[in-house]
Formats: C-alpha cells, sequence, structure tokens
C-alpha cells in the first residue's frame, strides 16, 4: 500500500532522523518521490517545509540535510535541557499512574538494548516522548518537537559511545525514579544531569577521548 501524499514530510523526517539521510546528503525530488511511492509535489512541498524549519539548507540549486556547528550543538543541548527537565518536573506533578507504568517498562525493557546503540537511540526517543507526553502541556511538547527534530540532525548519537548505554539506563531509571516519587525538583534536576552528560559524551566521541561502539 503506497503511503498518503500527507505523509511525504514524515517519511523524509524519518529518515533523516534514523540517520538514513545524513548531514551533507543532497536531497532530490525524483529520487525521493521514487523511494517512497508519491509524486514530486508533496515532496516539493515537504522540503519546502523542511527546509523552512532549518532542518535542509541550500547548497547551490541544491538542498541538503543541513548541519549543526560546534556553537549550535551548545545551544541545542542548553534549551533542550531547560525544556526536557521542565517536562521531567510537570510530569512528576501531573502523570497517571498508567502514564509512570508505561515508563517503567520502558527503562526494564531498554536494557536488553545494551550495546545496540541504533536501537538504543529509537527507544531514547521513544522514552523522551513519553515524559513530554506525561507533562499534559501541549505546548512544552510542540516545543520539545521542534528540539528532537533539530536534534535529528546530529551525525552521531551518544549511546554509540562504549559505556554510555549502561550509565544512560540508569539515568532514566532515577528519572522515572523521582516522577514515581512525585518529585519535581528530583525529576527537573536528573534530566536535566541526563542531558548534560549526554552532551559531554558526545563531545568526548567527537574528540575521540572515548571510543565508539561498532
Amino acid at each position: 500500500m503506497k503511503p498518503a501524499p500527507s505523509d511525504a514530510y514524515s517519511l523524509i523526517l524519518e529518515a533523516i532522523d534514523m540517520g538514513i539521510f545524513k548531514p551533507g546528503d543532497r536531497l532530490v525530488e525524483s529520487d525521493l518521490a521514487e523511494r517512497f511511492g508519491v509524486s514530486r509535489t508533496p515532496i516539493r512541498e515537504a522540503l519546502q517545509r523542511l527546509e523552512t524549519q532549518s532542518l535542509l539548507a541550500r547548497d547551490g540549486r541544491s538542498l541538503i540535510v543541513a548541519s549543526l556547528d560546534h556553537n549550535q550543538r551548545a545551544e541545542l543541548y542548553v534549551v533542550r535541557a531547560e525544556l526536557e527537565g521542565l517536562a521531567a518536573g510537570l510530569a512528576a506533578r501531573h502523570a497517571t499512574p498508567e502514564e509512570v507504568a508505561v515508563l517503567r517498562d520502558m527503562v526494564e525493557q531498554d536494557r536488553a538494548l545494551i550495546g545496540r546503540p541504533d536501537l538504543m537511540a529509537r527507544a531514547n526517543r521513544r522514552f523522551h516522548k513519553q515524559i513530554h507526553l506525561a507533562s499534559h502541556n501541549r505546548f512544552l511538547v510542540q516545543q520539545l518537537d521542534l528540539v528532537h527534530r533539530s536534534m535529528a540532525l546530529m551525525a552521531t548519537t551518544s549511546l554509540a559511545a562504549e559505556g554510555r548505554g549502561e550509565v544512560a539506563i540508569a539515568e532514566h531509571d532515577a528519572i522515572v525514579a523521582a516522577i514515581e516519587a512525585n518529585d519535581a525538583t528530583a525529576a527537573h534536576d536528573a534530566l536535566k544531569a541526563h542531558i548534560s552528560k549526554a552532551f559531554v559524551t558526545r563531545l568526548k566521541l567527537e574528540s575521540g577521548e572515548v571510543t565508539a561502539i561498532l
């Protein structure tokens, strides 16, 4: 079954998020239309939307997946840490027992993915999205969606660093424990610290100070 034309944006965004299209890759309307089985019109509209959101950049007449320099990455992590911390604090106040149970199940299931950074990265996005939703603040969720779209422009995941998977799961466990305890301050601080440590790990990975899992 062919995807609906309205899905073109989501399909391209997901491909960027999954690393199928990497920073610097050139995106061609005809190639994308053939790949996703849709006409060129929705592809063109999706590319224009992604360019408006700064996820694509112009290289002459071509559109390429945008990349982030060091300062942009640092700025993005600052914003992400603040917004994610706010979401965790609100989740500690407003999450339903069922939402907390889902978060707890995610942590336990994700332990089996340690050593598989590609799968862990996907699970990590689901975990953070669940916290966003548990905040019960639609405007915060919208802003975090924008931040996470920009995170897709990172060429690698910090979870690729050797040993980071185990540490990240322990950090997720602490975040969920604080949410379970309805401790907004602890949840806020735990998630901010988690994002900060992820950024430090990414910097070390990029500098070669830590080894990546192949």
